[in-house]
């Protein structure tokens, strides 16, 4: 199957809940009825859940499969031969990965949805992009990790790419500075992953006397809150610290995860993360699986129309949200806003931030 990509066309924040839900249910519906013909072992889940197909079917009615099946079973769709890229999420050594098998019409699927969404906030034109990491992250072209999938998929809305850190983690300065120098006039793009920008790159430069002033940049990041919550570093300490150290007044985390890579949720100006035309979520009871209401506290089980490849259209994952808004968050954009309170307890970390964090830390205590 390969689906109506005239999803392509729909405004990616402009449509009201209702009309956006309409447009889902058939996609998501389709994408069921393909996974359970061409993958076995989904068949079997829906199978044993007594799933029947219905003619009408709404979005709280598309069966959800557990998010973490990725890392206990290959869940393909599609033949061997058309298999493109295998994505890996982030995880300790300890840690079994999620394996995403992607064809080359998901994988496009994919970069296209991304394009789509971050032009919302970074605009058309590729901007001047300093990655809060190193460049050998990305060597592995065939296999990527998450964190590698991560920079390379934002590296689109860039040029002038210039990696800010050396191997071992710490800061170029010299590559950083050039950087700065070459595009002063210029409004900047910075992304990495939240862990490493505040550990290697704030942290490690806040008090050093190389003057670090952005006159115009905006920042992207994500990855997991867990290390940075322990340590009392919340999304607000996170973000007045870097505006008073390095003048970074725009910056804006995403929710998202490798198993439904293209489908990111965007923080607005205010703080809460924003559902995209292709994607929506629901907040679930982890009791009886009933939708809770706005403001209530729950399970998110996130839906994505992009998946063709992997039957990954509909998660639950281990991840607790709240639904805030809908349709009526004070940036102005359609659609539900909501926020994540972290995991669940004993879930395993997720998130290219708290798994390189738990890593680091390990072979801290090791020396």
């Amino acid at each position: 199957m390969h689906n109506d990509a005239s999803y392509f066309d729909w405004p990616v924040y402009g449509l009201s809940e209702a009309e956006k839900s309409l447009l889902l249910a058939d996609n998501l519906k389709n994408l069921t009825i393909h996974h359970a013909e061409n993958c076995p072992e989904y068949q079997r889940i829906l199978s044993a859940s007594n799933y029947s197909f219905k003619n009408h079917v709404e979005i709280a009615n598309i069966p959800f499969i557990p998010v973490r099946l990725f890392k206990q079973h290959k869940l393909m769709s599609i033949p061997a031969e058309e298999v493109f890229k295998t994505l890996t999420s982030s995880g300790t050594t300890s840690q079994q990965v999620s394996q995403i098998i992607l064809d080359r019409d998901t994988a496009t699927a994919q970069t296209k949805a991304l394009v789509l969404i971050l032009q919302q906030f970074l605009g058309k034109k590729r901007l001047p992009m300093l990655i809060i990491d190193h460049p050998s992250v990305i060597k592995n072209k065939v296999s990527f990790s998450a964190r590698g999938a991560g920079i390379l998929g934002l590296s689109n809305f860039g040029r002038d790419h210039t990696y800010a850190l050396n191997d071992d983690m710490s800061p170029n300065i010299e590559a950083i500075q050039t950087f700065m120098e070459k595009h002063q006039n210029e409004r900047v793009f910075i992304f990495g992953f939240t862990f490493m920008i505040w550990k290697y790159f704030f942290q490690t430069l806040k008090d050093t006397q190389h003057s670090l002033h952005f006159q115009d940049a905006i920042l992207i990041h994500s990855g997991g809150w867990k290390k940075l919550i322990d340590e009392a570093v919340d999304n607000t300490v996170f973000k007045s610290s870097l505006q008073e150290a390095f003048n970074i007044q725009s910056i804006h985390n995403f929710y998202g995860m490798v198993e439904q890579v293209g489908s990111i949720f965007m923080e607005c100006e205010h703080g809460y993360l924003h559902t995209p035309a292709f994607a929506d979520i629901l907040i679930r009871d982890a009791q009886n699986w009933s939708i809770l209401p706005v403001s209530s506290k729950g399970l998110v089980q996130v839906l994505s129309i992009l998946p063709n490849s992997y039957p990954g259209h509909s998660l639950l994952t281990e991840d607790i949200g709240e639904l805030i808004y809908v349709d009526n968050c004070p940036c102005g954009r359609k659609g539900k806003a909501f926020l994540i309170h972290g995991r669940i307890a004993k879930a395993e970390l997720r998130g290219c931030s708290d798994t390189h964090a738990a890593e680091a830390g390990n072979n801290s205590n090791e020396r």
